[in-house]
């Protein structure tokens, strides 16, 4: 192996082989090898949800699937969350290493016609050239370089203040951050480690909205930074008029900023694009090549990136740089076809249940918590909407003897939708996490 990200592909190429591939995409798919120490492995979970569940049901999976690579010599697997990685990288007397989200910089962000605005307001922030653009509101649709501008800005001011408290946190994970902070008391702590910050990031924040309290906490927060002159940098899938659950008087602080949009890159951009990732990953891709991935994948970057690691992987797996053409567009059109076909009832409850903060064993119980049972219902009509499964499939998946239960569901969340705009965001954000998890193919 060329070094231990190469490893942790062909790991996660022997998982497939132990567990279906939506439940490797799902829970491994945005993991980032970090260092080999001594007879200790250490990767990067996302969110402390992924790090619980990869603990809790897969740990023991992955370990000896990491063993197969590294024969007799008794690997053990150590998972890092996000505050964990930095206490990682900055303890004394230990090696530093290079975290993963440092290689999104400003340059090696593409730009082009689809998000020229974008970065450029991104750049005067991290620069801090320019305090009107605060807050700095970044929308678009998944996998289209949002997060990988936050990491720039972030890149830029670390170098430029070394002595910042810099954070990032994902919109859902703030939610689940403040509930924990509530139910261990430490609510104090939790407001002093956002409210005295230099730079809030946060990805997706169109998780809060519809969360009563988790609003009225973000609202005194984003006001503590900015009555203090500190940075805000927000993103979403939608602009702030658009998140109908949003409480107004945060509609009006997210706008008071600038917003800038993001859209699908066009077929220059694609290129440039695909032409990056290879020289990232040391491959060399003929002019027809390169053209046939980025005239094939128009929508999402993330999959141009999953692409160029597959092909990468394999050639790292058979010693081979030589790959040919109708090799890579074999390699293209599956990634394709996994976007598509990936879209499994068993992915959708998981992140049905991850939206809801319950566990998939609620959603197929047969509880009658109104929760658990708006988020079974939300799950059955998910999977009706998005898959070719039948009522009747569905219905044993639920555990149900026919199909009525089913039908019946579906035809109440039919009924609501037209009068619930809180609903119409709920099944909105499950179906965006469905798809970027679909998209992270790593």
């Amino acid at each position: 192996m060329n070094n231990i990200s190469d490893t942790w592909l062909v790991v996660k190429d022997i998982l497939r082989e132990k567990m279906s591939r939506t439940s490797v995409e799902t829970w491994f798919g945005d993991s980032r090898a970090i260092e080999l120490r001594g007879s200790e492995f250490y990767i990067f979970t996302p969110t402390p949800f992924v790090k619980e569940t990869i603990e809790k049901h897969y740990l023991e999976t992955a370990a000896l699937a990491l063993n197969e690579v590294y024969p007799g010599r008794g690997i053990r697997l150590r998972l890092l969350n996000e505050s964990e990685l930095e206490f990682f990288h900055n303890a004394p007397n230990i090696k530093k290493t290079r975290s993963y989200r440092d290689r999104f910089t400003f340059d090696n962000f593409i730009v082009g016609r689809s998000n020229e605005f974008a970065h450029a307001a991104a750049l005067a922030v991290a620069n801090e050239r320019n305090f009107n653009y605060n807050p700095l509101f970044i929308y678009g649709d998944p996998g289209l370089g949002k997060t990988h501008l936050l990491y720039a800005i972030s890149h830029v001011m670390k170098n430029s203040h070394p002595e910042y408290n810099i954070v990032y946190i994902r919109g859902d994970d703030f939610l689940n951050e403040m509930v924990k902070s509530i139910q261990q008391g430490k609510t104090d702590e939790f407001r002093s480690k956002y409210r005295g910050t230099d730079l809030l990031l946060v990805d997706d924040v169109q998780f809060i909205a519809g969360k009563e309290q988790t609003q009225i906490e973000f609202f005194h927060t984003f006001n503590a930074l900015l009555e203090n002159d500190k940075y805000i940098v927000l993103t979403s899938d939608r602009p702030p008029r658009d998140i109908l659950t949003l409480v107004d008087r945060l509609k009006s602080r997210f706008e008071g900023g600038i917003t800038a949009e993001i859209t699908a890159p066009n077929l220059e951009t694609r290129i440039a694009i695909v032409q990056q990732k290879a020289e990232q990953f040391g491959l060399q891709l003929k002019p027809d090549v390169t053209e046939y991935i980025a005239e094939n994948i128009t929508t999402n970057v993330r999959l141009i990136e999953g692409v160029i690691k597959k092909i990468h992987a394999q050639s790292t797996l058979f010693a081979d740089d030589g790959f040919d053409s109708s090799s890579i567009r074999e390699i293209t059109e599956s990634i394709i076809r996994s976007e598509k076909s990936n879209c499994t009832p068993e992915l959708i409850i998981s992140k049905t249940a991850a939206f809801f903060t319950i566990n998939t064993d609620s959603i197929l119980s047969k509880s009658r918590d109104k929760k658990i049972s708006l988020a079974r219902k939300i799950a059955m009509h998910l999977i009706r909407a998005m898959t070719d499964e039948s009522l009747a499939t569905i219905g044993k998946v639920f555990g149900y003897k026919d199909h009525t239960t089913v039908l019946y569901s579906i035809r109440d969340i039919d009924s609501r939708i037209p009068n619930d705009p809180e609903l119409v965001d709920t099944m909105r954000d499950i179906r965006n996490n469905i798809m970027t998890a679909i998209t992270d193919v790593s």
